[in-house]
């Protein structure tokens, strides 16, 4: 009987880590509108201010409900928003299939009660996006708080990986060599997989109160003495390893876990912070939603000028920078997360009390800054390098890596410098800086892309997207300032 007590929670756990996998694979479904846009161009006739309207729909349903999903996920646990996350993607992408399967091929101008139908739809499997991502995200962290870097960027990990894992199911069973994608099937089939994925991890998500892994057990035991409680906790057997080093080590800075959401905002690091993740994202998700008509606006391998129509080597090309982008920002968070929490270990709490300390070697706000230069540099060879849509993958990758890393680290900064009480509300709070971000990016796309449309629905040429990604390298280059401001004020903090 007792030989075999450990087995239970260890199964829990694996079903655990099943479910977090599972709802990370299954979330990204938003992601593969660039796969969606050129049929509902060409055979919706929908121009690109529209079809921005609609990606931009669910790119930012992500964000209005975020602070309330990381308020759910404090008060009663990830599964909550599991299950919430399976109701809306069965019903925003079933909806979506079915209004697009009752209009017509043949229109001669797009319908606006479709329009209107297909953005609310959209709209609500971002939303799905947003509760299913804390779902995952928070399970794995509150599940390994001792490895929160690892936990938080294997699961966003996957995340990254789901578009790339959803494009190939499309093309592999439902595309057709000379129709294209059938995106009726493709959203019908996201409205039940998501939607069933996501109901049984309600199940599984439900996670114990507190974790405590054993390999955490002698922090717990180790006494705190009256006059050491300043600079000194933990004073044992790990005081000779650095006996001469102390800045080495990272500086516990306490925190204000019960402060309110006003108190967060009333610090204007938090803003700064925001100011970044605003631009970085912002500028990311613009490239995310807008990568098909990007691909429609170059030449390819075999022509000399970029056609607006639909052919089959165009659908393989946007299909192949849809996966160029989810397997970067893939590698970036398998990456990411271990390296910060290795060479920029957080000053953070354990559940029985203690403090994480261990050799620090550089600010973790570095790989902000780097994220931020590398924006700037992605953006300026796609001014500089890209001419056809072979060329695209500089595009695709950097974006990528800048969207992974940045996504990765954020967790772990928050819950560093405002604490674990309130992380998910926090988190959620932070998540209305590119709410604000995308939309300013990606509507200037779109319309510089339609002012040198010519009245033809979808833009060809440079031109484009000439002017918005110069303005996409000057506000880099401002995020990558603000990160260096931030990386000063935190000095030994993260």
């Amino acid at each position: 009987m007792s030989s075999q007590s450990p087995l239970l929670p260890r199964f829990r756990l694996f079903l655990t880590c099943c479910s977090i996998a599972a709802n990370a694979l299954l979330a990204g479904g938003i992601f593969t509108f660039p796969l969606l846009s050129p049929s509902l161009a060409l055979h919706l006739k929908l121009t690109q201010p529209q079809l921005t309207t609609i990606v931009l729909s669910g790119m930012m349903g992500q964000y209005p409900f975020s602070a309330f999903a990381g308020k759910v996920i404090d008060r009663h646990g990830p599964w909550a928003t599991s299950l919430v996350a399976s109701a809306l993607f069965s019903t925003g992408f079933g909806l979506f299939a079915w209004e697009i399967s009752k209009t017509p091929d043949d229109i001669a101008a797009p319908s606006q009660s479709s329009f209107r139908h297909l953005t609310l739809c959209f709209f609500m499997a971002g939303l799905g996006t947003v509760f299913s991502y804390f779902s995952f995200l928070f399970a794995a962290s509150k599940s390994f708080p001792s490895s929160i870097g690892f936990a938080s960027g294997a699961s966003t990990a996957l995340f990254g990986l789901s578009p790339l894992f959803l494009s190939f199911v499309a093309s592999t069973f439902f595309t057709d060599p000379v129709t294209g994608l059938n995106v009726t099937k493709f959203l019908t089939f996201l409205a039940i997989t998501a939607g069933s994925v996501h109901f049984v991890g309600a199940f599984n998500l439900r996670l114990p109160s507190t974790v405590s892994p054993t390999a955490l057990e002698p922090q717990e035991t180790t006494p705190l003495s009256d006059n050491d409680v300043e600079g000194q906790s933990g004073a044992d057997e790990r005081d000779p390893l650095l006996p001469h080093k102390p800045r080495a080590e990272v500086t516990v800075v306490p925190v204000e876990e019960d402060g309110s959401a006003l108190d967060l905002l009333r610090d204007p690091q938090f803003w700064w912070l925001a100011c970044i993740v605003m631009i970085t994202l912002g500028s990311c998700e613009m490239v995310v939603s807008n990568i098909g008509t990007i691909v429609l606006s170059l030449p390819g391998s075999s022509s000399t000028a970029g056609s607006a129509t639909f052919n089959p080597s165009t659908d393989a090309a946007t299909s192949k920078q849809v996966r160029l982008l989810s397997l970067a920002s893939t590698l970036s968070r398998l990456l990411s997360g271990p390296l910060a929490d290795f060479v920029s270990p957080v000053a953070s709490h354990l559940p029985g009390g203690a403090p994480i300390t261990r050799k620090h070697f550089v600010s973790r706000v570095g790989f902000l800054s780097g994220a931020t230069l590398l924006l700037a540099g992605t953006f300026t060879a796609l001014e500089i390098v890209v001419k056809s849509q072979d060329d695209l993958w500089l595009l695709s990758v950097g974006t990528g890596v800048v969207y992974g890393t940045t996504f990765t680290i954020m967790p772990s900064l928050i819950s560093s410098i405002w604490g674990h009480a309130n992380f998910g509300r926090n988190f959620g709070i932070l998540t209305y800086a590119p709410f604000v971000g995308t939309p300013i990016f990606s509507y200037l796309y779109a319309f510089i892309s339609a002012a040198h449309a010519g009245g033809e629905g979808v833009c060809v040429g440079h031109e484009c997207w000439r002017l918005t990604f110069w303005i996409g390298v000057g506000t880099a280059f401002i995020a990558c300032a603000v990160s260096l401001g931030l990386w000063r004020q935190w000095k030994g903090r993260v």
